[in-house]
């Protein structure tokens, strides 16, 4: 086990092996328990380092998500997100709306689920992938950034239109949302409804074009509400 650096097995063979003999298990039943141990850590191990690799700005569940402090939000259908099913049909999910309300919370917690489930991630802000893909484009590597967006099974991009998006830039995303269509699922968070993306992006052409292609396989998620980040002061204020 050493030899192999079989973590799992070295870590627990001495209670699997007390349990076998106490309950007079064959030999065959013994080395499955002690593979499952084995198999346990891998499992552990891929989950962590796929989370790692997603860079999600903070670990959150859908579990911690307090529903009760936004009613707007239909509980039930976040619940069925949670499944996944909508990343194995390659659908998208968008949720519009104010800041501060758990979008971000959500699709971190999204994104961990998928991790989970072994598929591949990434969580990145708007402004840093158009940043990305701009930098790209002018190095002559974006076919390849663009390749290595298209291959995740889901990928987050959070606050879009918390900075101006420059001509180029609109075109560039439009490149990526074309690449991912039908082949992978995008979640998108923004503060902007669609009717106004086409100030976002300083092109009604362009807005359009891409929120065709994001809405016509989405589940889409209008969020009203208090922020989060006010809940606390909110509360010690009505305490006072």
């Amino acid at each position: 086990m050493q030899a192999l650096k079989l973590k799992g097995m070295l870590a627990h063979y001495r209670e699997v092996t007390e349990k076998a003999s106490q309950n007079n298990l064959s030999y065959t039943e013994y080395l499955s328990l002690l593979f499952e141990e084995e198999l346990k850590r891998k499992n552990e191990g891929t989950v962590k380092t796929k989370i790692n690799k997603a860079r999600f700005p903070f670990i959150k569940t859908l579990e911690e998500f307090d529903f009760s402090f936004q009613p707007s939000i239909r509980e039930k259908e976040i619940i069925a997100l949670g499944s996944l099913d909508f990343v194995e049909k390659k659908e998208n999910v968008i949720f519009l709306r104010p800041p501060g309300v758990g979008k971000t919370h959500l699709s971190v917690a999204l994104g961990i689920k998928a991790c989970m489930a072994k598929y591949r991630v990434a969580f990145i802000t708007a402004q840093k992938l158009l940043e990305e893909l701009l930098l790209s484009a002018k190095d002559g590597s974006l076919l390849d950034k663009l390749l290595g967006y298209s291959r995740l099974n889901l990928l987050i991009i959070d606050e879009l239109g918390y900075m101006p998006v420059s001509k180029e830039q609109a075109n560039l995303l439009f490149r990526l949302v074309s690449m991912r269509y039908e082949k992978g699922s995008i979640i998108l968070t923004s503060n902007y409804n669609f009717n106004e993306w086409g100030e976002i992006f300083s092109d009604q052409v362009v807005a359009a074009a891409i929120i065709d292609r994001l809405v016509h396989h989405a589940r889409i998620f209008y969020i009203n509400g208090t922020s989060y980040r006010l809940k606390g002061k909110l509360k010690a204020a009505n305490d006072r």
